[in-house]
């Protein structure tokens, strides 16, 4: 099979949305009147960002829920997504499992794949989404990241920290039960990108980012581009790891010894979470809970946004915690 045939058979379909699509030497797409594009990028490297071991239907899945996970932070609607492939080699299982796994997603969103390339290397795959947003006055309604306020509520969806707990016994650091590392492991491999609740937060949140450096990296980037600082309850956010309840005795399902200070490290800073990262006025929590509701998704108050530059951490007492968590970073 070449790279021809290859495209033909797992990656190419008939333009939906997109004036002209796989095929050609660009694409054709056309925004709806009164929107802009907004655009992303994101690359997955083997040994990197995933395992050779990890399904190719949860690695297709995750290829595009990862870019998809952007257009959220920034309330974008899905349009289309290009896709640059590197493979070592033509293995038809793991193509056709990979392609629907990319698919599935992509149609759950009406995210059509336009175009890209394929070539011969170690296994990589870089996608491009493109999303519409509209616009009031000549200026996008996006969600950026320079939009929080002094007093502003500090939100995020979903649950923390268990990719990084899947990691963790991957690595043979942490030992779990199998009922739990299977939860922790499809957070990892499977992530579900928060496409609804940014949508349903345009005109609510003030600032949003999507999480996937871990939650104190990217909030970082919240504040230096607000220019403000931020107060978090770290007990709150620890209480946000899916399994923390089941390995703590919490629901006395599981007995797994793994200190409160790991658990912290895990919501605080493991990174591959893609939820969503957000700052709302307190006057608007009834708005929050509302897209909330709407979305299916639900978000958890863990902070505040503060005048005074810094970050501090709280604990469920109200006592200062030491930060010395890390965000990853590709060069660290």
């Amino acid at each position: 099979m070449g790279e021809f045939e290859l495209i033909e058979r797992y990656f190419k379909r008939a333009p939906q949305r997109a004036v002209l699509g796989v095929g050609d030497d660009c694409a054709l797409l056309q925004p709806s009147p009164g929107h802009q594009l907004a655009i992303s990028s994101d690359m997955l490297l083997e040994g990197r960002h995933f395992l050779s071991s990890v399904d190719p239907l949860r690695l297709g899945h995750k290829a595009l829920a990862v870019n998809l996970s952007d257009l959220a932070a920034c309330a974008a609607k899905p349009l289309a997504f290009t896709l640059a492939l590197a493979l070592p080699w033509i293995d038809p299982p793991w193509l056709e499992a990979f392609s629907r796994g990319l698919f599935a997603l992509a149609d759950e969103h009406g995210c059509e794949l336009i175009g890209g390339d394929t070539t011969r290397g170690p296994l990589n795959i870089c996608i491009t989404v493109f999303g519409e947003v509209p616009t009031l006055a000549g200026r996008a309604q996006a969600l950026p990241r320079s939009g929080a306020r002094a007093g502003d509520d500090l939100y995020v969806s979903g649950t923390l920290g268990d990719a990084r707990l899947a990691l963790e016994v991957f690595r043979g650091t942490v030992s779990l039960p199998a009922p739990v590392f299977e939860l922790a492991r499809r957070r990892m491999e499977q992530p579900t990108p928060r496409v609804a609740l940014g949508l349903a937060l345009r005109g609510v949140a003030s600032a949003a980012i999507d999480i996937s450096d871990g939650l104190l990296g990217d909030l970082g980037h919240i504040l230096r581009a607000s220019r403000v600082g931020a107060t978090l309850d770290v007990d709150i956010a620890t209480d946000l790891v899916a399994s923390y309840a089941l390995c703590t005795g919490r629901t006395a399902e599981f007995d797994v010894d793994i200190e409160v200070g790991r658990w912290r490290q895990f919501a605080l800073a493991g990174g591959d979470d893609y939820e969503l990262l957000f700052t709302a006025a307190p006057t608007q929590r009834e708005a929050v809970a509302a897209a909330s509701h709407a979305a299916h998704t639900p978000v958890t108050r863990i902070g505040q946004i503060n005048a005074e530059a810094g970050l501090r951490l709280l604990d469920a007492r109200g006592q200062p915690v030491r930060n010395d968590y890390t965000g990853f970073d590709h060069f660290a």
